[in-house]
């Protein structure tokens, strides 16, 4: 097929890099313009711009798709389908009808849960025992339209935001070329039961509340890591919680119960396995103490 491709993060790069090697022609492809980025805030392309440009594919990067010289700029492509992943612009009906075909979505649940900008970290945190992905096509609403192809994947107690990230990237790229490689697509409505919104993550939300269970606690934490990072203070510095384990153990939540990282939560307790200080970077539990001890009885305030 004669495709546009619209994405933005590294989520979007594999799908694209799909579409390339099973025999489709990427007319081009559409990303947020570069942004500032780094020490001396040079502007810098997107991860799919830069893939794209290391393939020799034209890439585009309006501000917007609203202007009609811009949906006319789209039209002219005349493309079979448009595939969409994490793009983050809205498409006008004049976009989305553009493709001969319509404009096909990856999007990192099984709707209609989750629909919305933070799927990945929503599901995580709310303990959901599973996600997937889903291959959509297209219409006005936000994540409203009907299912093409699912896939699923199950979500562990050592599951978090970068792993799933990774896997669910992986799996979408995957399902888009078996939909594209069907005669006729065939998509089914949404159900109207179980819709839920994945609204973005607020900075509010990355400091742990120890009062809550070992289990909502690292649900917490393994949704935000590694960012923004779920965080807590101790000893005057800020700490972000990369990675964890629910243990026994009871004590004043927010209270280390031992000098092996362990504490107490609402109900049981955790054990911090990768942990990061301001201005430092990642590290397991066993270095950080080597550096940074915390002794039985130190609490997080």
């Amino acid at each position: 097929m004669r495709l546009v491709f619209m994405g933005t993060p590294d989520f979007a790069v594999a799908t694209l890099k799909a579409l390339i090697a099973a025999g489709h022609e990427v007319a081009s492809v559409y990303s947020q313009p570069p942004r500032p980025a780094g020490r001396g805030m040079a502007e810098r392309p997107s991860p799919v711009h830069a893939f794209a440009a290391e393939q020799g594919i034209a890439v585009r990067t309006p501000t917007s798709l609203k202007p009609e010289e811009e949906q006319a700029r789209f039209a002219a492509l005349k493309a079979d389908a448009a595939v969409v992943v994490a793009y983050g612009l809205l498409l006008p009906k004049p976009v989305l009808d553009a493709p001969r075909l319509g404009c096909f979505n990856v999007h990192a649940s099984l709707l209609p849960r989750w629909r919305g900008a933070a799927p990945i970290q929503r599901a995580i945190m709310s303990g959901d025992a599973e996600t997937g992905v889903t291959i959509m096509r297209m219409e006005e609403g936000l994540d409203t339209g009907p299912m093409c192809k699912t896939g699923r994947v199950a979500i562990t107690p050592t599951t978090t935001a970068q792993s799933l990230h990774d896997e669910l990237a992986s799996l979408g790229a995957r399902l888009m070329v078996e939909v594209l490689a069907q005669t006729e697509i065939s998509c089914t409505p949404q159900p109207e039961d179980g819709v839920t919104y994945a609204k973005k993550i607020d900075k509010s939300e990355a400091r742990i509340d120890f009062t809550r269970s070992a289990d909502d606690v690292r649900n917490r934490i393994h949704g935000l890591s590694p960012f923004p990072g779920a965080w807590f203070p101790v000893k005057g510095t800020r700490l972000k919680a990369l990675l964890c384990d629910v243990t026994a153990g009871q004590g004043t939540p927010g209270t280390f119960l031992d000098d092996a990282l362990t504490i107490a939560c609402g109900s049981g307790a955790i054990r911090l396995l990768k942990l990061q200080r301001e201005g430092k970077g990642a590290v397991e539990a066993s270095g950080f103490l080597r550096g940074f001890p915390i002794p039985k009885g130190t609490e997080a305030a």
